[in-house]
């Protein structure tokens, strides 16, 4: 068995009602749905979630819900407790641990069927792995560039620069491809969800991850985020009338 474990919550200040925002003219978090259903692997999708209208869309494709518990529904809940709470409901209901568990967000919609289907072949192939998860290479944004405000409101390095070595320059390739996690979508064994044992901010990891190379994956959290995120849909086959999948 594996288990599908997708998390979104009602109350989003930041950009507010996001998860059910028209994308394409799809709801947002239809894309993680499709991606989940049309994985050759997937056998079981629930939703985690504390809002009427998210539990409605996922009644449309089938979802088995999970009431998410009020505490674990405020803009201070980590995600972490959240797939934790997930999870342990999960293991209620089939009365098993599944094999693995596809961790994805209803804000996270660059995650394609073939992505989730190349993580779980990965660990199957490699038992020493703790999980697999997309990453996309954002060098503009690397370390290197990281500035903060320091106390006398000057702009300093966020990370001290000497550990770079002496190779810095304002080449943003010049340290390397910069890889991130980027929230479309987390495979992972169950003992992950049994404790807290990966660097943060992804405990849910473990140490021995597998990373997935896409392009341009984003949880998307500010409207300026919309319009990339349709871009990366249209070039994976998606407009407002089809999908790259067959169901």
């Amino acid at each position: 068995m594996i288990a599908a474990l997708l998390i979104g919550r009602g109350g989003s200040t930041g950009l507010p009602k996001k998860n059910v925002k028209p994308i394409l003219g799809r709801p947002l978090m239809t894309y993680p749905i499709l991606a989940a259903k049309n994985s050759k692997y997937c056998d079981k999708i629930f939703l985690s979630t504390d809002d009427e209208e998210i539990k409605k869309i996922g009644k449309s494709f089938d979802l088995e819900l999970i009431n998410r518990p009020d505490y674990l529904a405020t803009k201070e809940a980590l995600a972490e407790d959240a797939y934790i709470h997930g999870y342990n409901e999960i293991k209620k209901i089939l009365k098993e641990d599944p094999e693995f568990i596809i961790l994805l967000f209803c804000n996270g919609a660059t995650v394609l069927s073939k992505y989730i289907d190349e993580a779980i072949e990965a660990l199957r192939k490699d038992k020493t792995l703790d999980s697999s998860c997309t990453v996309s290479s954002y060098n503009m944004w690397s370390p290197l560039r990281a500035k903060k405000i320091d106390k006398n409101g000057k702009l300093v390095p966020f990370v001290p620069l000497e550990i770079f070595g002496n190779d810095v320059t304002c080449d943003r390739g010049s340290q390397g491809d910069t890889w991130y996690a980027d929230c479309s979508t987390f495979v992972v064994r169950p003992h992950c969800m049994e404790k807290k044992n990966g660097d943060a901010p992804f405990t849910w990891l473990g140490r021995n991850i597998h990373p997935i190379k896409q392009w341009g994956g984003l949880d998307i959290d500010y409207d300026w985020q919309i319009p990339i995120v349709e871009y990366w849909l249209k070039v994976n086959g998606f407009t407002e009338n089809k999908t790259p999948y067959k169901n």
